[in-house]
């Protein structure tokens, strides 16, 4: 440790005060028995002869210690002692920069918490599974992604933006499919059924177990154009082990930043009538996505909740 003169002016000045405190209080004070004070002084690895020819410290009491004093920077100055002014933090964005802002991330909760049911448009939660069909009177804007597929347009934007975030990654995510007409649906339920009853089921084995990976006609969510199957471009069989490619392990991870879900987790499908799919994400706006995402819910379970929670604030 080495000591400068500002330092040692510094010192200086302290033990001066402090002697001349207890100068006054003997003057006020009754005797009293006094006791040696510590006066040794250890010298420090690397410290010079100067630094170490410098003054001992008495030792103080807090209650001593609180009547000192207190010397304001202008007084120090006037007295020749150095003052140091800390410099404010400068904080450190995302991109490493100063003063760029943090991304507002919320972390994981290690133990799911109860949702906060943000609000949201009928469109963002509709709810379409083997118990309820779409709309009679649905529609849908069409926006064309750049591999020529199409997506609801209200979810273009934050879809891109993910995509590009799992690219800057290094990962190579690739769409193999976005929306589908009725007669798409169709065509895919049709060959599920037919390529089972070669397996050999029955027909009404082969449409309930059809109806587990591809839904019917009418009760899939990619007829929405709110639903998309992400693959890695390396490994693009649809498979439980496309969950363990490094682009669905940063999907799961990242995707309700950008307003998507893991729309059938594997533990869930029992609720949702749908076999685990982990390539499979629905976009339902970023609020939502993230309530949905802390609660540990399933989107059948979470909705269930939130119209529960809102008949009881209606009666209350």
């Amino acid at each position: 440790m080495r000591w400068s003169k500002g330092a040692a002016a510094v010192l200086t000045a302290l033990l001066l005060l402090t002697t001349a405190v207890r100068a006054g209080e003997a003057d006020k004070a009754p005797a009293r028995e006094e006791r040696p004070i510590l006066n040794v002084r250890l010298t420090l690895p690397g410290e010079t002869e100067e630094a170490a020819k410098l003054p001992v410290m008495p030792v103080i009491k807090p209650e001593e210690a609180a009547k000192l004093p207190v010397i304001k920077p202008e007084e120090a100055k006037q007295a020749g002692m150095t003052v140091v002014t800390p410099e404010p933090v400068k904080s450190q964005g995302g991109n490493g920069t100063e003063n760029s802002p943090r991304p507002e991330v919320s972390p994981k909760p290690a133990e799911p918490r109860d949702p906060m049911f943000p609000e949201a448009e009928d469109w963002q939660i509709l709810l379409v599974n083997p118990w309820n069909e779409l709309p009679e009177d649905f529609e849908v804007t069409l926006k064309t992604l750049p591999d020529g597929q199409k997506v609801d347009e209200r979810a273009y934007e934050d879809l891109n933006a993910m995509l590009e975030a799992c690219r800057e990654a290094g990962l190579r995510p690739k769409i193999c499919s976005a929306y589908r007409t009725q007669s798409k649906q169709t065509y895919l339920y049709n060959n599920k059924i037919a390529r089972l009853r070669n397996a050999g089921y029955s027909r009404k084995a082969a449409e309930a177990e059809a109806g587990r990976w591809v839904a019917r006609p009418g009760t899939s969510e990619h007829q929405l154009g709110l639903a998309l199957d992400i693959v890695s471009q390396s490994y693009q069989a649809l498979t439980k082990k496309q969950e363990k490619t490094a682009e669905q392990k940063w999907l799961m991870e990242h995707c309700w930043e950008y307003g998507f879900i893991l729309r059938y987790p594997n533990d869930k499908s029992e609720i949702t009538g749908i076999g685990y799919e982990p390539w499979h994400y629905r976009y339902v706006g970023r609020e939502v996505a993230l309530d949905i995402r802390d609660s540990g819910l399933c989107m059948e379970e979470y909705l269930l909740l939130r119209e529960e929670a809102l008949a009881a604030e209606h009666t209350a």
